[in-house]
């Protein structure tokens, strides 16, 4: 069958989709190549955006680059194009997390799951603002563990008990930051504060660190730490928030592509019921406390993010680097 043109302004139009994914601190640890001839999209890991110190490893940077590549294949199937996806094609390179052949067959129709998650793309944005006291539906529920299995992976809403163990976590993890000098180092490099924020291309500016939590339980990262912010204030966060554990069965680089994949999907549908969301990987960032975030029931996957989601404000955009910056076409 003859295959759908494909021209320079779809694929700018995907990879510009791809980046609006969240990753850590907005560091945005993607680059893209696309090979005309062959109608294939690349996908590279940018290690000059590695965190040494919050992300040994690179497992977020995984995550984050999986976010994207599920926001490129949801809006090549708006774009009536069919994504087939090979993670990590060549083992002795990788810095190359997968290629996407772009295939467009006329009378081929592509995937209408994905294709109607294209709408929330761009309104899918980090909230560090306080979420309503109220609980989410259990259908709603449902819907969110549906889509992270479609990719592989889990989402388990903690009981209370357990939900109670991972607030400790966290707040374990922001006492450690505290203590060692060295901790926030990733997180000072990627703020931004006065007029940087107004230019920024990547990291967290300072209109998105939300207000300051003066009491409740919301896991939610001080971004600024001791620096002064103007105008920020302070508040009252949610006492009972709603947490949900991403986990996968292993725990390697394909694994961490799959979670971040698996994320996007969950984001985008929460972003549809109308869910406020907002990620936290403090208490995943040291190794020892990682292991203590599982189920304590089950015992079993190993849990690559911890999301709090609600009904509150969506939180501002947060910028993105150009896309001529992240894309090659050869």
């Amino acid at each position: 069958m003859a295959l759908r043109q494909l021209d320079e302004k779809t694929v700018t139009t995907l990879v510009a989709e791809a980046t609006a994914a969240p990753s850590m601190h907005n560091a945005q640890p993607w680059r893209f190549r696309f090979l005309a001839a062959d109608r294939l999209l690349l996908l590279y890991a940018d290690l000059e955006r590695a965190m040494p110190r919050s992300d040994q490893g690179n497992r977020a940077l995984h995550i984050g680059c999986g976010a994207a590549l599920f926001n490129m294949r949801v809006s090549a199937a708006h774009a009536g194009l069919n994504p087939e996806v090979r993670l990590l094609p060549e083992p002795q390179d990788p810095q190359l997390l997968a290629a996407v052949h772009l295939t467009g067959e006329a009378g081929r129709a592509p995937d209408d799951e994905l294709a109607r998650l294209h709408a929330v793309i761009r309104q899918r944005h980090t909230s560090r603002h306080p979420f309503a006291e109220k609980d989410i539906p259990e259908d709603i529920r449902t819907t969110l563990q549906e889509a992270a299995a479609r990719e592989s992976a889990a989402l388990l809403f903690p009981g209370p008990w357990h939900a109670e163990t991972v607030l400790d976590l966290v707040r374990d993890a922001e006492s450690r930051d505290v203590m060692d000098s060295g901790a926030r180092e990733d997180l000072v490099r990627w703020t931004r504060l006065g007029p940087e924020a107004d230019s920024a291309v990547d990291g967290v500016p300072e209109y998105a660190f939300g207000p300051r939590k003066r009491d409740g339980k919301a896991p939610v990262r001080d971004f600024s730490g001791r620096r002064p912010v103007a105008d920020r204030g302070t508040t009252t966060f949610e006492y009972t928030p709603h947490l949900a554990l991403l986990s996968t069965p292993g725990d390697g680089p394909a694994d961490w592509l799959r979670a971040g994949q698996a994320l996007e999907r969950v984001l985008l549908e929460a972003t549809l019921a109308d869910l406020a969301t907002s990620l936290t990987s403090h208490a995943l960032e040291a190794p020892e406390l990682r292991l203590l975030v599982r189920d304590p029931g089950s015992g079993t996957g190993q849990v690559q993010m911890v999301l709090r989601l609600g009904y509150g404000p969506r939180g501002p955009a947060t910028p993105r680097r150009p896309v001529s910056d992240v894309l090659d076409i050869v």
